[in-house]
């Protein structure tokens, strides 16, 4: 299987906040920008395996900024790790300023995804080849990243998290 780069697998939703999108404070609700990121994440995932994907966690959220009532919105997302059936993908949230057009980063993610067949059985996908230096660094990331969800869930030992102890040694 062909390594595939993070762009191949770049995702971008652009769309408007309406004001049933938001809470009180005329602000964006967090849940639907998770739900924003979840499918952008989703057609990433896809995009890279080429098969049906399911999320299997959201990792890391950071509501930032505040995104108001009448903002454009774009979500990126673009895998960038891959594992034996699972891949990371990182997410970010931009603003664009309605005067300037100035776009502004608000939130960022990252989501966990799995490949499954049509029986929903995990199936191996393709390996992620950075290109750029930040794409480089999410990937060198996120086997740390991997490691401490693993460790925090009890599915994995602390002396087995090897790039976390190297952080330590």
């Amino acid at each position: 299987m062909k390594a595939k780069t993070p762009e191949q697998s770049r995702t971008t939703m652009t769309d408007m906040v309406l004001p049933s999108e938001t809470n009180p404070l005329n602000n964006l609700f967090g849940g639907e920008l998770l739900a924003r990121m979840d499918r952008a994440a989703s057609i990433a995932a896809r995009r890279h395996s080429r098969r049906i994907v399911v999320t299997a966690s959201v990792n890391h959220v950071a509501f930032n900024r505040a995104v108001p009532l009448g903002s454009v919105v774009t979500v990126e997302a673009k895998v960038s790790r891959a594992f034996n059936t699972s891949m990371e993908i990182y997410i970010d949230v931009w603003m664009e300023d309605r005067e300037s057009g100035a776009r502004t980063k608000a939130n960022e993610a990252i989501y966990t995804f799995v490949a499954v067949d049509k029986t929903g059985r995990p199936v191996k996908v393709a390996e992620v080849s950075p290109e750029t230096d930040l794409e480089i660094a999410r990937f060198e990331a996120a086997l740390r990243r991997k490691q401490l969800s693993l460790l925090l869930a009890g599915k994995m030992k602390p002396n087995e998290a090897t790039e976390l102890k190297a952080l330590f040694d």
